[in-house]
């Protein structure tokens, strides 16, 4: 393939596609990248959801079980991995709709744009937890 030449034998080189070492990552590639790979960890995530409310409704010891799994240090680290993937795919997600009326494609916009979602997923994810923390103390 390296030696591919355009018009036959005597054809002028044609160039290679290149390797993703080549290119300098930009923000909107790294969100691009990391959208898709929050979208599959959102699959894998919901299957624990469903684990989780399949065991509740299969009763006190199920629940109990599955209770002992979310609500320890592995647990936890999970479900925060999970609502912060939740929250970037919707915050990156509604940046895509915005994409999609053609606004926001302009170089500046498009970094600022991202580095928005990365701080706001953040924010957002921190802060629900803070509330579902708070919550838990005020009910106790």
């Amino acid at each position: 393939m390296a030696d591919a030449k355009l018009g036959g034998s005597g054809g002028v080189e044609r160039p290679l596609s290149p390797h993703l070492q080549v290119y300098r990552w930009t923000i909107p590639m790294a969100l691009s990248i990391l959208h898709r790979a929050t979208g599959a960890a959102l699959y894998a995530g919901t299957l624990l959801l469903v684990w989780w409310v399949a065991a509740a409704a299969a009763g006190p010891d199920a629940y109990a079980n599955a209770q002992l799994v979310v609500g320890s240090i592995y647990g936890r680290f999970v479900l925060f991995c999970f609502s912060l993937a939740l929250v970037f795919h919707l915050l990156n997600g509604i940046r895509h709709l915005v994409w999609d009326t053609g606004r926001g494609f302009a170089v500046p916009t498009a970094k600022a744009s991202g580095w928005l979602v990365l701080i706001l997923t953040l924010v957002l994810t921190l802060a629900a937890w803070f509330v579902g923390y708070a919550a838990m103390e005020f009910h106790r």
